[in-house]
């Protein structure tokens, strides 16, 4: 039982330990609309973290409605969203994205 016992807790602490992913909120939009993202063609979701900006792999940009919408679209909008993932080879892999603004920011 004991030697039970001690590997789970190992094997708990091992796998918390090697977690790189980072939950955080962050602005949401389109790469090339909103953040001046230009290694894709089209609109692709990006997130910008320490003014930093990243295409996002694990959502579409249509995922939370119409990305040209003129109220909510991230072709139009800046949104603020809670996204875990974490920044590998230059794009933002994210596993969770809810968005959490009440209000949108309009590039200008």
């Amino acid at each position: 039982m004991k030697k039970l016992l001690f590997l789970s807790l190992f094997m708990i602490a091992f796998s918390c330990g090697n977690k790189k992913e980072v939950t955080q909120v962050a602005e949401v939009s389109c790469g090339q609309c909103q953040f001046d993202l230009d290694s894709e063609d089209g609109c692709s979701l990006a997130v910008r973290l320490d003014d930093k900006a990243y295409f996002v792999d694990g959502f579409n940009i249509d995922d939370f409605g119409d990305a040209h919408d003129e109220k909510i679209g991230f072709c139009n909008v800046v949104r603020k969203g809670e996204i875990t993932g974490e920044v590998v080879d230059g794009r933002f892999v994210a596993s969770s994205l809810k968005l959490v603004d009440s209000e949108k920011k309009q590039k200008h």
